[in-house]
């Protein structure tokens, strides 16, 4: 395996030193510094694995010169059992255990929730995106985590898709107001003007078109509208500009929401709201 990106090398050192201070006491006292071991993680509850790079990755960390065979790739649901085997220095897989796990358990809990989503849009044409509500620092793993369980990523941050929300709108005189500055201002970046009723979507609709923008360049998302105002939503847009659902998202109403007709379902529980996925580790003495 190749070494993990710069950044998070930096998030796994910061990790493993929150964890071990100045030292695992507890391994220090009773493990003889020269054993080396087989740790196997495994899966233990129904979902889809995630963040095993980032898992090995800590293992190679606290040991260089560890060996690891992943037993499953990330991205498939299944019932449970291996996910990987490391080969090494006792004292180090106990020193890496906990960050691996932390890594991994986090990560395999966002795609299976994910996964919970994509299948309950199944038989629609709606894609499940995330949000930014993700844990500071661990944006682009979470992401990766929601593209392991089959949805997709909305913008990274701010700084790559203009996003006009309600207060944007209204520092700039209105939705229309908004997208024309923002079209004018970075005609580079695709834009996503929020919506909050059908009159808002008409004044989103007609700026686009009079601003000149494609279809792949501008999106209306309309925000914490009923099921029939989805409906009226897709059929006022008439397929001119793509349109996204998002608020009052749940596993509970996705369903609903993808079959009015919308193109796209953000929703921020895939990363704020996902329960951690049971992993454990256990580690056997070689002779």
């Amino acid at each position: 395996m190749s070494r993990a990106p710069e950044a998070v090398e930096d998030l796994i050192a910061r990790a493993l030193a929150e964890d071990l201070g100045d030292g695992d006491a507890t391994s220090l006292a009773t493990v003889p510094p020269d054993l080396r071991a087989v740790a196997t993680i495994t899966q233990k509850a129904p979902g889809v694995v995630s963040g095993t790079d980032v898992a090995v990755s800590t293992l190679r960390t606290v040991d260089p010169d560890v060996t690891v065979e992943r037993l499953v790739p990330d991205g498939r649901w299944r019932e449970g059992g291996p996910v990987l085997r490391a080969t090494g220095n006792a004292r180090a897989l106990l020193a890496g255990e906990r960050t691996a796990l932390n890594f991994m358990g986090r990560l395999s809990g966002i795609a299976t929730l994910t996964r919970r989503y994509v299948d309950a849009v199944r038989g629609t044409d709606a894609v499940v995106l995330d949000t930014r509500k993700t844990t500071p620092t661990l944006r682009m793993l979470e992401k990766r985590a929601v593209r392991d369980g089959g949805g997709g990523n909305h913008r990274v941050g701010l700084y790559d898709q203009i996003l006009i929300k309600e207060n944007h709108a209204a520092m700039a005189g209105g939705v229309g107001a908004a997208v024309h500055a923002a079209h004018a201002s970075r005609p580079d970046l695709p834009i996503v003007s929020e919506c909050r009723d059908l009159d808002e979507v008409r004044e989103a609709l007609a700026a686009a078109e009079e601003a000149g923008l494609a279809a792949d360049r501008f999106r209306v998302l309309l925000d914490n509208m009923t099921t029939e105002q989805l409906r009226d939503a897709v059929a006022l847009t008439g397929g001119r500009f793509a349109l996204e659902a998002s608020g009052n998202v749940n596993l509970g109403t996705v369903g609903a929401i993808a079959a009015t007709g919308v193109d796209f379902i953000s929703a921020g529980a895939l990363t704020h709201s996902a329960p951690v996925l049971d992993l454990s580790l256990i580690l056997e003495p070689l002779p």
